[in-house]
């Protein structure tokens, strides 16, 4: 203590700690591109709201030289405060310190901040910005990770969890934010790999980049790994409040509302035009939600992979939704592997935070091909089909043009208990398009005759009048209605506001087996 006076102790103490590790390291940071802890965590909470917990902690290793390198706060900065207004728990991991390494002594520190947001109902964000697990200290280490993905377990679908990685994270490190809800990544200075370049080099000796390998584009088109990309450390916090505006606190919170100026009762007669007459000519799914959405503002989710699916967040008449939508313009909308893993997640974690699901469905089937037979499309075609099944949050589905097969089924259909489902008039719902309907059905009538072409277009017209309209389905319930693509708003918020107070249930079970 210095000179016996307590309050210059705690003055001192104070100071070291927001030094982290040193005015040097933390210069050094700034020139690699990356903010600071404490920079971050000040720019991502509203102004002043920080409040920081465990400042003075330290690490208790003394092999290795380690007694020489002990820091106030140990390299973590964690602690509460407020995002919009609401309350939020964050760890930021501080790379001036000792890499940012994880000890066992850090490690309670964000197990503390993770049992109190599970206690408190509250969001958590970690800032990753580390080497791994710090080798000095071995095993208390490693059970200091362990301890971290056992929250992370517990807490998932009981509150948000939020991932941004803001520089270095190896090893077991990966897997605290592989647990978690969404991942952020920042191009260029992020980087994600259970192995690096060169343990990869000398097991595998293949060449590759650190970037090629584990970098922000890599993880966000390639792997799937991340959800969103970011050119800097500023705009990564930034999306992470854009994306907190549309979630509930925990899973016992409704979902946000925000007063909207848009009318409720909009109806856009660009809408009719929007889908192509000819079923086989693409079009941009985005052009349908713009127009439909409060504001013609959404926030994509997982926009680099799998394309040919669009997830993400919107409003209508003020209330939070997800949306998940098939891309006619990338691979005609089919559902391939990629593209069921990636709703199927984003489906269930709508469905754990009460948020409604509004699917704009035009799909020809699932990909075909031995690569999607082989990579295992029938268990992870499951995994969507699964996901829909078991929601119990209101859900709604408008077929905007093809609904063919088992990608019928699978997108949001009636017989997966989704409350409400629409079509526009130029829907087709069958089991196939017609040309190939018409290829098996026909086959052997259409080789025996004299005008093959001439009855093969017939059978075709004739397949079309009968099932490449919404009517067939609507006749038996399956539809509840066919409207006009200029109706989709008004209607859609009609729904949402009908299914306020819907109550769904699942049978008694500890949890279901998803086809994982």
């Amino acid at each position: 203590m210095t000179d016996n006076n307590p309050v210059a102790e705690l003055e001192r103490r104070r100071a070291n700690a927001k030094l982290g590790g040193g005015p040097d390291r933390l210069e050094r940071q700034r020139r690699d591109g990356k903010m600071t802890a404490r920079e971050r965590i000040d720019f991502l909470l509203d102004e002043g709201t920080f409040e920081e917990l465990d400042p003075f902690v330290r690490h208790r290793c003394r092999d290795f030289g380690m007694d020489d390198q002990v820091f106030d706060g140990d390299g973590f900065v964690t602690g509460y405060g407020y995002i919009h207004g609401r309350l939020v728990y964050v760890f930021g991991q501080d790379f001036t310190v000792l890499g940012g390494s994880l000890s066992e002594s850090n490690a309670l520190k964000i197990c503390k901040v993770m049992d109190m947001a599970l206690k408190n109902g509250a969001p958590l964000i970690g800032l990753n910005d580390s080497g791994g697990a710090r080798i000095q200290e071995g095993v208390v280490s490693l059970a200091g990770y362990a301890d971290i993905f056992l929250r992370n377990t517990l807490a998932s679908g009981v509150v948000p969890q939020i991932s941004a990685i803001l520089g270095p994270c190896a090893g077991g490190a990966v897997y605290s934010p592989a647990l978690t809800d969404f991942i952020f990544m920042v191009d260029g200075t992020s980087h994600m790999f259970v192995t690096g370049p060169d343990v990869i080099r000398t097991v595998t000796h293949e060449e590759v980049s650190k970037e090629d390998l584990g970098g922000g584009m890599t993880h966000n088109a390639t792997s799937g790994v991340a959800h969103f990309l970011a050119p800097s450390d500023q705009d990564c916090l930034r999306q992470i409040r854009r994306l907190l505006e549309f979630l509930p606190q925990n899973n016992r919170d409704d979902v946000p509302r925000q007063p909207t100026e848009d009318p409720i009762d909009r109806m856009d007669p660009e809408l009719d035009t929007v889908v192509p007459v000819e079923s086989n000519q693409p079009y941009d799914i985005k052009d349908i939600i713009s127009r439909v959405v409060d504001d013609g503002n959404f926030f994509e989710v997982h926009e680099h992979y799998a394309r040919n699916i669009f997830v993400g967040f919107a409003r209508m008449g003020g209330q939070s939704i997800g949306i998940v939508a098939n891309q006619p313009a990338v691979l005609a909308g089919c559902l391939d592997i990629n593209s069921s893993v990636k709703a199927a997640r984003f489906v269930r974690f709508c469905d754990a935070f009460n948020i409604p699901i509004v699917t704009f469905e035009d799909v020809p089937g699932f990909l075909p091909g031995t690569e999607q037979e082989f990579g295992g499309i029938i268990r992870h075609g499951a995994k969507l089909l699964y996901a829909y099944a078991e929601a119990t949050v209101p859900k709604i589905t408008v077929i905007t043009r093809k609904a063919y097969g088992g990608a019928y089924c699978v997108m949001g259909s009636k017989h997966l208990r989704t409350d409400i489902n629409l079509a526009y008039p130029m829907a087709e719902i069958a089991v196939m398009g017609a040309e190939g309907a018409v290829n098996i059905v026909y086959r052997n009538e259409i080789s025996r005759a004299s005008n093959q072409q001439e009855l093969r277009a017939e059978k075709v017209q004739e397949f079309k009048e009968k099932f490449a309209n919404p009517f067939v389905a609507a006749e038996r319930g399956y539809i509840d209605d066919v409207i006009l693509p200029r109706e989709t708003r008004p209607r859609v918020i009609r729904a949402l506001r009908m299914l306020e107070n819907k109550v769904d249930t699942m049978p008694r079970k500890k949890h279901g087996n998803i086809p994982l």
